[in-house]
């Protein structure tokens, strides 16, 4: 309804203001997604990580359940710092690389802004807009903010927000901590005996539930994400498992 509203009445100061109040719901939402979407995946690491290098130890004939505790809290905050620092390394050479940009196109508007204008406009004509519109937008857009109009069109960019490299790092920390803690908790639990299978069976019901929102997070099906979770995990859970298995059989003979 909102949107035929909008369609049938373009002039209305009413209509512009809810155009521009679902324009910014949009992209919020869609900044939000980003960010859930990047904690769905962290998740995904810990859980298919820890789960994997637990499940090598424990299949050594013979461990305690000290060493499969002290193998897995290494491995949760190994891999939490891990992912950390390598969002945050990621990101900032990403915002420096934005920066760079933004900074050789404001040069250039300093000193060719004619040039930069039917860059501008030029730019618009591949998208479909005749000559004459194209240098209308172009010039209306100038006068409002040309670095911000430029930053968007030529480099895909906001030319006033960045993205956070310590917000990314937090957000992967706690994210892999989270996913990691799972199978450490399912694996030193009171049933020694079934420790292997609790681990597995509590990584598929982890995995199921990632999967399942990650593909709803992206718009996809969730049958086709879940599988392949569960395929890349119980891959990595069985070689490892096999290769603790040999090596530690090997040692204890």
């Amino acid at each position: 309804m909102v949107f035929s509203k909008v369609m049938t009445k373009p002039n209305d100061p009413a209509t512009d203001a809810t155009i521009a109040s679902l324009e910014f719901t949009r992209n919020t939402m869609a900044s939000k997604l980003n960010w859930l979407r990047a904690g769905v995946l962290g998740a995904n690491d810990g859980i298919m990580s820890t789960s994997g290098l637990i499940l090598g130890v424990a299949a050594s004939p013979g461990v305690s359940s000290s060493t499969i505790l002290i193998a897995g809290v290494a491995a949760v905050v190994a891999g939490s710092i891990s992912m950390a620092g390598g969002e945050y390394t990621s990101v900032s050479a990403q915002r420096d690389s934005e920066k760079a940009a933004i900074a050789v196109e404001r040069e250039e508007l300093k000193n060719n802004p004619e040039g930069e204008l039917r860059e501008l406009a030029w730019f618009y004509e591949q998208k479909g807009i005749s000559p004459k519109l194209a240098i209308q937008v172009a010039e209306e857009l100038t006068k409002q903010d040309a670095l911000k109009a430029h930053a968007e069109a030529e480099l895909g960019i906001d030319s006033e927000h960045h993205v956070s490299p310590i917000q990314a790092a937090l957000s992967s920390f706690v994210a892999f901590a989270i996913g990691g803690l799972l199978p450490l908790l399912a694996v030193i639990g009171p049933w020694v005996d079934f420790r292997i299978q609790a681990t597995i069976a509590s990584v598929v019901l982890a995995l199921i539930l990632t999967g399942y929102v990650g593909a709803r997070i992206g718009g996809a099906k969730p049958g086709r994400g879940i599988v392949r979770n569960l395929i890349v995990s119980l891959m990595t859970m069985g070689i490892t498992y096999a290769i603790g298995h040999l090596v530690g059989s090997s040692l204890v003979a």
